[in-house]
């Protein structure tokens, strides 16, 4: 949770410092904060706003599921160790059951796993091993869920911005035509448009790959700790076994 809220501050941090920057360009210039709002609402219009209505639109879809994911991600965030140390005492002092019990009222992956291993314990260490294994594969996708649509987005803002300066430049060139000269207002005014499209395009691209970069090693952390706690808790179940306490036989040893 320290790396999220840090995480969070970081960005907040760049984007008021770069709002600030642009508002104090504004300012400079004759106007205030709503002078630059202004500006970003002309610039926006000068791009073509069918060419950068579906960049902003993907922005927006793009950030609504970064937040969801991140949210998601960190309640999927479970202190294995201590749910480790819950499900071997639970095992000691009532079984199964309650293990299952533990399991069933800790929320995240991992206690998941668990107790999709412990409802096969009747049917041998093996049958555990092979539900964890598949129940992971499970869990592995729906922490992955959306990734795609973010990584799609990411390649799409660009590659929009690009084909929305190509057609400003064609435009541009035929105003050139048209007009019969080659004016520098006339090709100056027109690359500007056109290349405020691409622009715009980067800029959804660089925003969206950080929180999807985020995401990801936020993904590779929870799989790594998913794997070492279903080798810990086949561990655990082994010792009870070889010891010829299983819990099974045994649910109400004190």
């Amino acid at each position: 949770m320290k790396k999220i809220v840090s995480f969070v501050i970081v960005c907040g941090m760049f984007f008021v410092n770069a709002s600030a920057l642009l508002a104090q360009e504004a300012a400079s210039s004759g106007g205030g904060l709503s002078e630059f709002h202004n500006a970003l609402k002309e610039k926006f219009v000068q791009g073509g706003v069918p060419w950068m209505t579906p960049i902003l639109i993907l922005l927006i879809i793009g950030l609504a599921i970064a937040i969801e994911r991140i949210i998601y991600l960190n309640m999927a965030t479970t202190n294995t160790d201590k749910l480790l140390k819950k499900v071997e005492d639970a095992l000691e002092t009532g079984g199964v059951e309650a293990a299952k019990e533990v399991c069933r009222t800790t929320r995240g992956p991992v206690a998941s796993i668990f107790y999709q291993g412990f409802e096969r314990y009747e049917e041998g260490i093996d049958m555990v091993e092979k539900s964890i294994v598949s129940y992971g594969g499970v869990q592995m996708g729906k922490l992955e869920n959306g990734m795609v649509w973010l990584q799609l987005f990411i390649a799409l803002a660009p590659s929009l911005g690009f084909l929305g300066t190509v057609v400003g430049m064609v435009q541009a060139f035929d105003d050139i035509a048209k007009a019969g000269d080659i004016s520098p207002t006339i090709v100056a005014e027109g690359m500007m448009v056109a290349l405020l499209t691409t622009i715009f395009g980067l800029i959804v691209a660089m925003i969206l790959q950080v929180f999807y970069n985020y995401l990801l090693n936020k993904i590779s952390s929870l799989v790594n700790n998913m794997e070492d706690s279903s080798i810990s808790i086949m561990d655990i179940l082994m010792k009870y076994k070889a010891a010829g306490t299983s819990p099974c036989e045994n649910p109400t040893k004190n």
